[in-house]
């Protein structure tokens, strides 16, 4: 058997779950997990749906010029992979990663996961909440897509909430260009969720998508909601 190892820790700022905030990034042969408490956040076997809320947007932003987008979370690049393999060279994608050793661990451990994706120049990082980002974006991006926490539902900051929210949700409608896209990934269904964005005035799509490319696993939830 091989044995999982611990890589690294790392506290989240403002955090509040059980296990006291504490990401922990572990390996298993060629296999990468990271862990909140007893909870596994992302795993490198597991992409697919991830890669599906990149997809998803770039599909419905086919033929446009100068896309600006924003992801909020790095994680393990899966989301941001994909953009960048769909989008054409015009493009700018901004991501917004709270935790530094995220960064690090993408540049250091994961390093072969995240391949050159990093040295892309349509790529900026900001180490900061994807909600600053947002509150800070007026009318900026074509699509915002958010990978943050387990989604509505978060495990780990209790600010994930002010994203979600109704207030949230208006900011991040005000952040758009007309016609752009907020795309939200979930561990699973929320109707109160779905509800809440139709309130913010958005258009709204649910998809499940799988967690693995073989169409197994579990069943996760991306919401499109377009601004009118």
């Amino acid at each position: 058997m091989i044995p999982r190892v611990l890589i690294d820790t790392a506290e989240i700022p403002g955090a509040f779950a059980e296990g006291g905030g504490q990401l922990k990034l572990f390996r298993r042969g060629d296999e990468f997990s990271i862990m909140l408490g007893g909870n596994e956040l992302m795993n490198s076997r597991l992409s697919s749906s991830e890669e599906a809320l990149a997809t998803l947007a770039c599909a419905r932003l086919a033929g446009k010029t100068g896309v600006h987008m924003a992801i909020g979370g790095l994680g393990m690049g899966f989301t941001l992979r994909a953009a960048l393999h769909a989008l054409p060279a015009d493009a700018r994608i901004v991501v917004a990663e709270l935790v530094p050793s995220v960064i690090a661990w993408a540049k250091g451990p994961m390093a072969e996961i995240f391949g050159d994706s990093l040295s892309d120049p349509r790529l900026a990082i900001a180490q900061q909440d994807v909600g600053v980002l947002i509150d800070n974006a007026e009318g900026s991006f074509d699509a915002i897509l958010l990978d943050v926490d387990n989604g509505p539902d978060g495990l780990t900051r209790a600010s994930n909430d002010r994203l979600y929210g109704a207030i949230g949700l208006a900011r991040a409608r005000k952040a758009l260009r007309a016609g752009g896209l907020l795309l939200i990934w979930s561990s699973g269904p929320s109707p109160m969720f779905t509800a809440r964005l139709k309130n913010a005035g958005f258009i709204v799509e649910e998809q499940v998508v799988r967690a693995t490319r073989s169409g197994r696993g579990a069943r996760h939830i991306i919401w499109i909601a377009t601004a009118p």
